[in-house]
């Protein structure tokens, strides 16, 4: 595994800019019209990695950027540009949720994924226990982050690890952006 995730670090440069380039991937949504959510954002709760359950209210009038993660990804590297993001001072929260839906790509425990993610990338950002983030049995973040009738307007689930939403500071879902969008091109 220690020989993937090397390889995985040595094309990552090459492939951002080879998605950069044709555009493949690169899926950007927006909540154009500004819609508010029927239901509140601030009114979720999470399991975090240790085993605490945090409520979302904390996180009222600051920018949220929800990934989903991977430690056996391609596009992994993108833990140092959210933890850059994270430190940079810009009142934004990451806020990171393990899955293995795609491709098996997170097979370790919870205790295991921190050690990595702190370890590898000095990750500091709060980080969620393991969950599903697609399917009928995705986690209750990722429920309102892909039901319409919860977030007002988008249904797009993750369609691989290092998928990106952005709530804003009123707790509307601002935006979503697919794993191929890099955290720093992410406008915060």
């Amino acid at each position: 595994m220690k020989v993937r995730r090397k390889i995985m670090v040595l094309i990552y440069p090459f492939m951002m800019k080879i998605l950069k380039l044709t555009g493949i991937r690169m899926r950007i949504l927006k909540n154009e019209n500004n819609i508010l959510p029927p239901v509140s954002f601030y009114s979720l709760k999470a399991v975090l990695n240790n085993g605490e359950e945090i409520s979302f209210e904390q996180f009222k009038n600051r920018k949220i950027l929800i990934v989903n993660l991977a430690s056996e990804c391609a596009f992994t590297p993108q833990y140092s540009a959210l933890e850059n993001l994270f430190q940079s001072g810009q009142s934004l929260i990451i806020l990171g949720f393990p899955s293995n839906d795609f491709g098996k790509q997170e097979p370790g425990n919870d205790k295991e994924i921190i050690h990595f993610c702190r370890e590898k990338y000095g990750v500091t950002f709060p980080v969620f226990q393991k969950n599903s983030v697609s399917g009928k049995s995705r986690q209750t973040v990722y429920q309102w982050l892909t039901d319409k009738n919860k977030n007002g307007w988008n249904e797009e689930e993750p369609q691989w690890n290092f998928y990106k939403y952005l709530v804003d500071e009123q707790g509307k879902l601002a935006g979503v952006f697919s794993s191929a969008v890099p955290p720093e091109a992410i406008p915060v």
